[in-house]
């Protein structure tokens, strides 16, 4: 790998004494992993029995190492959104971030969608998150990755940090900006950073995050919490970011982060921050700091109604409905551009009108000259005992996958009448919808989702 000659002066001087170490760490394999998502009920103790899964990792929660060469992302679990695959030490922030259920929580940073997920998963159904990205065309993969999920609590945005404190002022309960950097810690991992590296440098990014954090600070509630983070090694920006803003901002506090064996301290007597190197840990490299805020401003309580949509849903909407052991809660539907969407409980707390949302909760599907087409994102939030039409086979039956291809699958199931919806599971885990047609099931896994 052809590191630039200044950055490793800059990482010498840094390290001194461990220096070598680090710089053996370019030669060594990257790791990869998994975490689980907990939203899924037995997932865990389903996922420690898959054969590429090794150890845990030590330093996060539900996360397990994936042993080099193998492809989870072709597990019919995966589909399933039992477990988001990701760089180990990038799970750190979402991890050490403190979220309690019913708290508002802000992504302010949110694409791919791996913190996003993790984020979720801690709220367990209760809250609101609010998953942004400057980007419109990043919001896509974000949406994606949160559609696995199977939650229906969250929003996604694509405004700037500026509009976003504009509108809605001091009211998330914790804050998490996984700031853009130089990523410097991934350059073992994806080697094409390092020409970003070469043209921009550290200093490019210092004033954006500034920006960004400066907008945290008025968007967080007080009492609520910060946690900042980069994947780069510059202290420009990562330390000296956090002292900028204890010294512009009295009312945020350093918060100490829970240790963990490989993590280091940060420096410029910063000992609240942790940092990940990979000399010293399973990972890449890594930088978070925790704040609170304290005496503050108030929050914002404002509050804005969803303009509902009160028109009758097609028929095959209230059909597949009436095969829910729960139906949906109607006032809390809404339709948009011929999207059906089921808000999250309590959404006024965050709706906002000037505010862009590329998904408001869980989008149940779309309606089409007149007939409803259900979305994968309604299927992923049910599982086996929540739909009376299911047909459920082991994750390793060679229908599954065809399944998965998008293949319609020679299947007899006499209970069912014809032209009925079902839901197709593996282990009692939704994959998708299908429709019986006679000794066969339609698919109707959305074409996004299936495996090329």
């Amino acid at each position: 790998m052809d590191v630039p000659e200044q950055y490793m002066q800059n990482m010498q001087e840094l390290l001194g004494d461990a220096f070598d170490d680090f710089a053996a760490s370019f030669s060594m394999p990257s790791f990869h992993a998994l975490r689980v998502n907990t939203l899924r009920s037995g997932a865990d103790e389903n996922i420690i029995k898959l054969p590429f899964v090794t150890d845990r990792v030590p330093y996060v929660q539900n996360a397990f190492f994936v042993a080099v060469g193998e492809k989870p992302s072709r597990h019919p679990y995966h589909a399933a959104g039992l477990y988001y695959l990701q760089e180990p030490s990038a799970m750190l922030p979402a991890d050490r971030l403190p979220v309690h259920e019913g708290n508002l929580v802000l992504d302010l940073c949110a694409a791919p969608g791996g913190k996003a997920t993790a984020i979720l998963a801690k709220l367990n159904g209760t809250g609101i998150l609010v998953a942004n990205d400057i980007s419109v065309s990043r919001t896509q993969a974000l949406v994606s990755n949160l559609t696995y999920t199977g939650a229906d609590n969250y929003f996604v945005t694509a405004e700037s940090p500026e509009h976003l404190a504009k509108s809605y002022g001091a009211v998330f309960d914790s804050i998490i900006v996984d700031a853009p950097c130089s990523g410097e810690g991934m350059f073992r991992k994806d080697p094409s950073l390092i020409r970003d590296w070469v043209s921009k440098g550290p200093g490019h990014y210092v004033p954006i995050q500034r920006q960004i954090l400066a907008n945290a600070v008025s968007l967080l509630k007080n009492g609520g919490y910060l946690l900042y983070s980069t994947c780069t090694f510059s202290t420009a920006e990562d330390e000296e970011q956090i002292l900028w803003l204890l010294e512009q901002y009295p009312c945020m506090h350093p918060v100490p982060l829970a240790p963990s064996d490989g993590l280091m301290q940060g420096f410029k007597g910063l000992s609240c921050a942790l940092r990940a190197f990979p000399h010293k840990i399973s990972g890449e490299g890594h930088f978070l700091a925790l704040l609170q805020k304290k005496d503050g401003d108030d929050p914002i309580t404002t509050m804005q109604s969803i303009p509902l949509n009160a028109h009758p849903l097609p028929n095959e909407f209230d059909h597949l409905t009436q095969m829910m052991r729960q139906m949906p809660d109607r006032k809390r539907l809404m339709i948009h551009k011929d999207h059906v969407y089921y808000l999250p409980t309590d959404y006024e707390r965050i709706y906002r009108r000037d505010i862009r949302f590329q998904r408001t909760g869980l989008l149940l599907g779309e309606i089409k000259n007149g007939h409803f087409k259900p979305a994968q994102a309604f299927a992923l939030s049910l599982n086996a005992d929540d739909f009376e039409n299911v047909c459920n086979l082991p994750s390793d039956d060679e229908r599954v996958i065809r399944y998965l291809h998008g293949e319609t699958i020679p299947f007899d199931l006499p209970g069912i009448p014809d032209n009925e919806d079902l839901l197709f599971c593996t282990d009692n885990y939704a994959l998708g919808f299908a429709k019986k047609s006679r000794n066969m099931l339609k698919n109707r896994l959305n074409p996004h989702f299936r495996w090329m």
